[in-house]
């Protein structure tokens, strides 16, 4: 999934407008404008549309995990990963909804007919050069994210 594609599903899951999502860049360290937001929210191809930079991205997740979380001041800051891929996302989505394993089949069921299995999903949680490593689909993140929103 594009990045924007996440910022605009993850809109919906958080039930905010463009000023909240700029308020969580701001929690991961990118002073965003709701102006700015409302750019990366567009849809490919619409006027206006901007694509949303791979950094800014990474600090929105962190800041996703400050606002649903709170941020621990006695701990030091998350760091910026990059590149963000679809397993990067679904880290940070892990961590700041706070799912086990259980909570996130549950949700890949409810999304639909597809299942996955424990040991799957620990293939996507793994680091990367890891031979139990898998790459996280679009369609996967897709159904996550759909299930969150409901």
């Amino acid at each position: 999934m594009t990045h924007n594609d996440v910022l605009r599903s993850l809109r919906y899951v958080l039930r905010v407008d463009d000023a909240g999502l700029a308020a969580i860049v701001a929690l991961g360290g990118y002073p965003a404008t709701p102006e700015q937001v409302a750019a990366w929210l567009k849809r490919e191809g619409e006027p206006g549309f901007r694509e949303l930079p791979e950094d800014v991205m990474a600090r929105f997740l962190n800041g996703l995990v400050y606002f649903k979380r709170g941020r621990d001041e006695s701990r030091p800051p998350l760091p910026v990963e990059a590149p963000v891929t679809n397993n990067t996302v679904l880290k940070k989505l892990r961590v700041a909804f706070e799912l086990k394993d259980t909570d996130i089949i549950a949700l890949i069921e409810k999304a639909g007919p597809h299942k996955v299995s424990k040991a799957e999903l620990g293939a996507f949680f793994r680091a990367r050069g890891h031979r139990n490593y898998r790459e996280c689909g679009d369609q996967f993140l897709r159904n996550l994210l759909r299930a969150l929103a409901a």
